[in-house]
């Protein structure tokens, strides 16, 4: 059933030592714990499990499709995504029919966020050049679409050996391909891209201030009605938080410090207060939690998915899933209220599988014969960036990044 925003949790798999006790959770320990985490995530009344794929310590999620499945086989209605898979250092060739087996297996419930990663050292592990990073990204998503979108697949490029009459298998489910979000901290090259195919856009939203994202995410929604694919307003958007809920905020605040001040990602630096302050981090009482997250409209427009990173820096499995509770039981029912109250009836639910096969096929049976052509074929120009001299949205967003075409695969 669709509905206009989906509430989800997103892991990147860290395995970090517990400030508070000195230990360190094995490997084991944690995968058998992502699992119990995700399903808590179904049993509260969220939508969403997403999880990262990391191929170095002390990150334990390489294949995050291995684990993804299992999930899937212990749950009814939770979408399973990710946050991120690596456009770079994957072949599009085993992404392509890794998803659609994922597909297949959970009836559907599978999306995914497509990115580049941040660690430069996985890169020549899989034989890629990280100052490739970016035509490698450009390039390889090209191809993911025409494996998923066409039968038969003739393609040639610059950084994989070419194919002839290759056939992707499985096909997607019901002639659908996965849905697409496009993950970006910084890039606009990539916000560009996931308007050209008319895609989604992840801002992960919690490093920056908001007029950091708020620069791509305008970019992402002018050049998505550039591109044919409807209004600014049309677009879909998606959003990383991140909270630590305690019933009494100074309790939050007392509990969540030491795991902050210590945490691999962003400790030793600002303090827990001024990071506060900066970015969406919001460690309080749970109407501390909604209040801060009701006005992320307001910042970046109605968006349709919201994720929360709950399970880093340490922080114990009971810790974790007394949160999953607050926000399945406190926060999310009231902001799903308040963020569909006067939200455009123009702006699109958050998209699942069962919606867009029946946008494709209305009422009649859906069937795993493909479109004739790739998607993207009502776009107004060869590809991205062909006519983007300035990679820029409107006038009086501040988007000075300038990247044509040639430089944005240099």
């Amino acid at each position: 059933m669709s509905s206009p925003m989906q509430f989800g949790i997103f892991s990147v798999s860290d395995i970090t030592r517990d400030p508070t006790t000195g230990r360190t959770p094995s490997e084991a320990e944690r995968i058998k714990d992502i699992v119990t985490i995700a399903k808590h995530v179904e049993e509260v009344g969220l939508d969403v499990f997403a999880l990262g794929e990391h191929h170095n310590p002390p990150f334990f999620s390489s294949s995050p499709t291995t684990t993804l499945a299992y999930i899937g086989a212990q749950t009814e209605r939770l979408i399973l995504s990710t946050a991120t898979t690596l456009i770079t250092t994957n072949d599009p060739v085993k992404i392509a029919e890794d998803y659609a087996m994922l597909q297949h297996l959970t009836g559907g419930r599978v999306d995914l966020v497509m990115g580049r990663g941040n660690t430069g050292p996985v890169y020549p592990w899989f034989g890629k050049d990280i100052r490739q990073g970016l035509p490698i990204a450009i390039e390889s998503y090209a191809l993911l679409q025409r494996l998923w979108n066409e039968d038969v697949v003739d393609w040639e490029g610059s950084f994989r050996t070419p194919l002839q009459g290759f056939t992707s298998t499985p096909r997607p489910l019901d002639g659908v391909a996965p849905f697409v979000w496009h993950g970006s901290i910084r890039t606009p090259e990539i916000a560009e891209q996931a308007a050209y195919y008319g895609d989604g856009f992840f801002a992960n939203n919690i490093f920056w201030p908001k007029e950091h994202y708020q620069r791509l995410i305008a970019l992402y929604r002018q050049r998505f009605a550039h591109y044919g694919h409807g209004t600014p307003e049309q677009a879909i958007v998606g959003l990383g938080g991140q909270a630590f809920i305690a019933k009494n905020s100074q309790d939050a605040v007392d509990r969540f410090r030491p795991y902050f001040d210590n945490a691999p990602v962003y400790g030793h630096g600002p303090s827990l207060e001024e990071f506060s302050e900066l970015t969406p981090l919001t460690v309080g009482s749970p109407q501390q939690v909604i209040d801060r997250y009701a006005a992320m409209r307001d910042h970046y427009g109605d968006y349709q998915r919201q994720l929360f990173l709950v399970d880093h820096a340490g922080l114990p499995l009971k810790t974790v899933l007394e949160q999953i509770e607050l926000l399945g039981s406190e926060v999310v029912p009231v902001l799903r209220k308040e963020l569909a109250e006067n939200r455009p009836a123009e702006v699109p639910d958050a998209p699942t599988h069962a919606d867009r096969v029946h946008a494709k096929y209305g009422d009649g049976e859906p069937r795993q014969a493909r479109p004739t052509a790739a998607a993207g074929n009502n776009l107004t120009v060869g590809g991205p960036y062909e006519d983007s001299p300035a990679l820029a949205p409107a006038p009086g967003s501040a988007f000075g990044v300038a990247a044509t075409r040639k430089e944005a695969v240099r």
